[in-house]
């Protein structure tokens, strides 16, 4: 199976945001039953084991945070945890950070509404910056410029949580959708972002081409790609 380069439906402009609305709660049911949100705090864990922390609040950032779940998540296990955590998520979709906000009015909590690449954090870099089900929607070159722009970005590490191409992967999403969602931007773009993800040596090529030295790329269930880079 050969990467898909189709654009999803959700990356049209038009939209309607209770479409949009539907779309992050299905998949933020599918993140925390299929162990999306626990690959996730997998890497954000990675991380702070392998760096020095100062014992200020740390500080993370999501590019492509759509509803802002995976954000809620890592703030629920940083106060299990006991953990001092600033979260930031990005999106260019004015739609999901409204609706993230409607979830959150923490003031540990800051959303932007821009598409990541203009973001500058001249102040104070983020300790950690991560995606979740974000890199699938860009060409290969385009994820070298982001890994670059990552890498330059934070201070502790990035991570990346995406899919991994597989035909079981894919038709077994294709028929659980069609069964089981509401939502016609799930049903097409679930299984049409399993055939725009990736195979193992095509994310060591792509951390390769962006100059990445240290990093890992770890299989996780479900048919998920751990990629992790420390500064």
């Amino acid at each position: 199976m050969s990467r898909s380069t189709q654009t999803e439906l959700l990356d049209n402009d038009d939209i309607p945001f209770e479409d949009i609305k539907q779309n992050m709660k299905e998949l933020d049911f599918i993140n925390r039953w299929l162990g999306g949100h626990s690959i996730t705090l997998s890497g954000v864990q990675k991380i702070l084991s392998a760096s020095k922390t100062t014992g200020k609040p740390i500080r993370i950032c999501e590019a492509g945070c759509g509803g802002g779940d995976n954000l809620l998540a890592i703030d629920k296990w940083c106060v299990k945890n006991n953990i001092s955590v600033h979260l930031t998520g990005i999106d260019k979709k004015k739609e999901c950070i409204d609706f993230a906000k409607e979830k959150t009015a923490d003031t540990r909590y800051t959303w932007i509404v821009s598409d990541y690449q203009q973001v500058n954090f001249f102040h104070q870099k983020p300790d950690i910056i991560f995606s979740s089900l974000f890199c699938h929607h860009f060409s290969d070159d385009a994820l070298v410029l982001m890994m670059q722009w990552m890498h330059d970005n934070c201070r502790m590490g990035f991570f990346v949580n995406d899919l991994h191409r597989n035909f079981f992967a894919y038709y077994s999403i294709k028929w659980l959708t069609k069964l089981l969602s509401n939502s016609y931007l799930v049903k097409n773009d679930a299984p049409l972002s399993v055939r725009r993800g990736f195979k193992r040596k095509e994310w060591e090529t792509i951390m390769q081409r962006a100059g990445i030295k240290s990093c890992s790329v770890e299989w996780k269930w479900a048919f998920r790609w751990l990629i992790t880079a420390t500064s």
